[in-house]
């Protein structure tokens, strides 16, 4: 099975780590596009907000976005967690391949990454409220754009792997977007 997958969900939810675990596991190569975007930026994304602003970093990464979409073979892709905030963005990541929502509450989300000062989008303020109003300006964007929905609450990351495997080896033989 030929695996082209993006994972989308909150800042924290696991994407990268679950994507890592997942592109090794099938043998395909991992993007992790906040990473490719700070190649393009030549900065980290924190600066680069700092400096420019979120709607210029939001017209970069939809340009990243694209030209990674545009690549063919087998890949999983995890997005930054506002990747899904632009429709065309939306529309290119439903594209690409199957899509899945690594959906966490806030709450989780906040015991994760309370310590992490390289999020912008969660410094200053009280993180807590900034995740509770993310979740709720993003969620329905993130179940529009995905697929399949996966629980990330308590699982392991391998067994995270496991249940998004199992997803994908449904989908490809029923025939969904994946099996193309």
């Amino acid at each position: 099975m030929q695996i082209r997958c993006a994972l989308v969900g909150m800042p924290g939810s696991g994407k990268s780590t679950v994507g890592r675990q997942l592109a090794h596991r099938a043998g395909v190569p991992f993007i992790d596009l906040d990473h490719r975007l700070e190649q393009t930026l030549g900065t980290t994304i924190r600066s680069f907000f700092e400096a420019e602003g979120e709607a210029r970093f939001r017209d970069i990464e939809s340009q990243v976005l694209a030209d990674v979409a545009r690549q063919p073979g087998g890949m999983v892709l995890s997005t930054g967690g506002g990747a899904v905030l632009r429709p065309e963005n939306r529309e290119v990541l439903r594209q690409f391949g199957n899509v899945l929502y690594l959906r966490a509450s806030p709450e989780e989300i906040f015991k994760r990454v309370k310590h992490d000062k390289t999020r912008p989008l969660l410094q200053g303020g009280n993180p807590m409220d900034k995740l509770r109003d993310l979740y709720a300006q993003r969620d329905h964007l993130y179940r529009e754009t995905a697929h399949y929905v996966i629980e990330t609450g308590r699982p392991s990351v391998h067994t995270l792997v496991n249940m998004v495997m199992m997803q994908l080896e449904m989908a490809e033989s029923a025939g969904g977007v994946g099996s193309r």
